[in-house]
């Protein structure tokens, strides 16, 4: 199906040249001068490799179907990582480099949205807010303004993240998984 470049968001899936694509990062440009143009940060499907490509606007593309499937995290085994499709209950094995960012928040019963072209798995998005343990801070001294209210803490996965200074060992937090930041405790 073909689709204005206008129209192409992150998250898609594109062909280009013959290749699948799928869209990481879309930013539109209108230059003060000229015709504006769209740049995409494009992650082949097939190789995993990124590229960087600008197209005028008003070009088309051919858009490819991605399916989306809720799968459940349930073990790993040195750089192997088993998950396990939450409607027809297939196992899937995924290697350490094909996690991306997701990898910060896996523990058990960790539930994902993978993106599947031609039956392989090609991302995980993690949901928008996960709950953490935090196994690791600095106690908060009443009073300490040097560091604007905020110290580091380790969540039960081993991600770094900031806490306000009420935040102890053992509290569990909010986590949006889009800015990796602290949202709340829970």
């Amino acid at each position: 199906m073909q689709i204005d470049i206008n129209q192409i968001k992150k998250g898609h899936a594109v062909e280009l040249k013959g290749e699948a694509y799928y869209i990481i990062d879309r930013q539109h440009v209108k230059p003060g001068k000229g015709g504006a143009f769209v740049r995409l940060k494009l992650k082949n499907i097939k190789l995993g490799t990124v590229v960087d490509r600008t197209l005028r606007s008003g070009e088309k593309m051919e858009l490819v179907h991605i399916e989306k499937k809720n799968i459940q995290y349930l073990y790993s085994s040195h750089d192997m990582y088993e998950f396990m499709d939450r409607d027809t209950f297939d196992q899937i094995s995924m290697h350490k480099d094909q996690l991306g960012e997701v990898i910060d928040y896996l523990k058990e019963n960790f539930e994902a949205t993978a993106l599947v072209y031609n039956k392989n798995v090609i991302a995980l998005e993690p949901p928008i807010f996960v709950d953490m343990k935090i196994v690791s801070t600095e106690h908060g001294i009443r009073g300490d303004t040097s560091r604007a209210g905020n110290k580091p803490a380790i969540t039960e996965t081993g991600m770094s993240i900031t806490v306000p200074l009420f935040i102890n060992e053992g509290d569990v937090v909010r986590i949006d998984t889009r800015t990796k930041e602290y949202t709340g405790r829970v």
